[in-house]
């Protein structure tokens, strides 16, 4: 029970590493309060569970992120941990990147993200063991074609990471980047049906697999518990090794 009585806001928590991550956090002990789209899967996945609490909403619309703290506030009456999880991808060439597809893709991976951690610190400081635990990608550091926005904002969430851990660190609130790898999650898994592709992705790493939601899930549970307490500012790479070939 690593996390009893701690209060945590993941957003992304529909499917794949945000639904991994908030069964894993009720398990040791959280109250989880779950956001993704309204499209039903957030009630699929945790409807049965009485420590989570669902909000249906696109990351996209108009005040998104006060929507959210407001509701966590409301709900909860307090917030300890936050994992800004939900994330957007989309195969672009530049030429072909619009500006309406940039600035989806910049809003959902990286300004909701920071307008989450502005709006929560007031209450993270509060707490006195508070954590943000940011999900970027391997992309943050790597290069592939036509991944150029992608690339960009989860560059942009690590280098924001960094600069809120020097700030926040004096109020005993931890700030980490979570990096994955080739997960097989509901961004990628009609991908990686294709026996090829996934092969291709496996063999990127020296363990030769693809990795898995719940890989992510213990590695956000380490950085959320009291066993991280002297780690902040880090880049926390859960891609199977894959980075070692770079």
């Amino acid at each position: 029970m690593r996390l009893q009585g701690r209060k945590a806001l993941i957003t992304g928590a529909g499917s794949g590493i945000g639904a991994a991550t908030t069964q894993l956090f009720t398990e040791h002990g959280a109250e989880v309060f779950a956001v993704d789209i309204p499209d039903g899967r957030l009630a699929e996945c945790h409807g049965d569970n009485p420590a989570v609490h669902c909000l249906g909403l696109d990351l996209t619309d108009e005040g998104a992120a006060e929507t959210i703290i407001d509701a966590v506030m409301g709900t909860m009456g307090g917030l300890d941990i936050v994992m800004n999880n939900a994330g957007l991808g989309a195969f672009a060439m530049i030429e072909d990147t619009t500006d309406a597809l940039w600035d989806k893709i910049m809003d959902v991976n990286l300004n909701v993200p920071f307008k989450i951690c502005r709006l929560a610190t007031p209450h993270l400081k509060q707490s006195g063991h508070g954590r943000i635990i940011n999900v970027a990608s391997v992309m943050a550091k790597k290069a592939d074609t036509g991944l150029t926005a992608y690339g960009a904002s989860k560059a942009g969430i690590t280098g924001m990471t960094r600069n809120l851990a020097l700030e926040l660190g004096r109020h005993a609130i931890t700030v980490n980047n979570i990096l994955p790898g080739a997960i097989v999650t509901g961004m990628t898994a009609q991908s990686f049906e294709n026996d090829n592709v996934a092969e291709i992705w496996a063999h990127k790493s020296p363990l030769r697999r693809l990795g898995q939601p719940l890989d992510i899930a213990h590695g956000a549970l380490f950085l959320a518990s009291d066993e991280s307490s002297f780690v902040t500012g880090h880049d926390f790479h859960i891609d199977g090794g894959m980075l070692l070939k770079q």
